[in-house]
């Protein structure tokens, strides 16, 4: 597909998504989210991809929503829009996502990334959920993954008093994997994206599955569910290959099934 607002490429087994509204820092709008929410279905099924990663640039990750595109709307027109619905394309895909964070990352463009998987951040990264100074909430996840990442005290003060956050301290907290100097932050995500699609895809799957599980489910049912997948993987493939490379100390050669 030809994108206007994003550029998509292949880079071996890694699918990379570019946010490119650089004029506007990257503002997420209709338009920008429905060409993500394409480029990622693509990605999920292309099965010579092993791991996305979504990315902005330099100096924006994404520095929010598009408010004049959202200043007039009533509440009908938001849910008619399915503006924060579009986010739910991210959770839809079972490859694991990886955000390269470099400067701002407020408001949407903190919900994005903190719907991904992992987030590898530049030194000059900077996360904030702004949305109080403007009169409203964040709505794409901001109260919800943002406490899970950092715990209550920091995210209310983050959701009620605008406090932004550091590279080192999203670190610090929790939200992030590592901090990378501004000129390796994309570098070192593709390198991560590329070592976990090397890995045997039904078990990074499975994997990703059951991390995000013990956020929904009480312990026990997690513990369930985990075994059961576990269980699974014996049928597969994958595990006869991945347990007869180990035994011959040799590499796996993974076929998906």
């Amino acid at each position: 597909m030809t994108y206007e607002n994003i550029l998509a490429e292949k880079r071996e087994r890694v699918g990379l998504i570019q946010l490119n509204r650089p004029k506007a820092l990257n503002a997420l709008n209709g338009p920008l989210l429905s060409e993500l929410a394409a480029a990622l279905q693509a990605f999920e099924a292309d099965e010579a991809i092993g791991a996305i990663v979504i990315a902005g640039n330099e100096r924006a990750f994404a520095a929010g929503a598009d408010i004049k595109q959202m200043a007039s709307a009533s509440a009908v027109d938001m849910l008619k829009g399915s503006f924060v619905e579009l986010f739910d394309a991210i959770r839809a895909v079972t490859k694991p996502i990886i955000a390269a964070v470099s400067g701002y990352a407020l408001g949407g463009g903190c919900e994005l990334a903190m719907s991904c998987d992992m987030i590898v951040a530049a030194e000059s990264a900077k996360f904030g959920q702004p949305e109080v100074t403007i009169g409203v909430i964040p709505g794409a996840g901001g109260t919800q993954r943002l406490t899970h990442a950092v715990g209550k005290a920091i995210a209310m003060e983050m959701v009620l008093n605008n406090r932004m956050l550091s590279a080192e301290e999203a670190l610090r907290f929790g939200l992030v994997n590592r901090v990378v100097p501004q000129e390796r932050y994309l570098d070192e995500a593709l390198e991560l994206a590329a070592q976990i699609a090397s890995r045997a895809p039904l078990a990074v799957r499975l994997g990703k599955e059951m991390v995000n599980l013990a956020f929904e489910l009480p312990l026990s049912q997690g513990l369930d569910a985990e075994r059961r997948a576990f269980y699974f993987l014996f049928a597969s493939e994958d595990q006869k290959e991945g347990m007869q490379a180990f035994i011959e100390k040799r590499e796996p050669l993974w076929k998906g099934r």
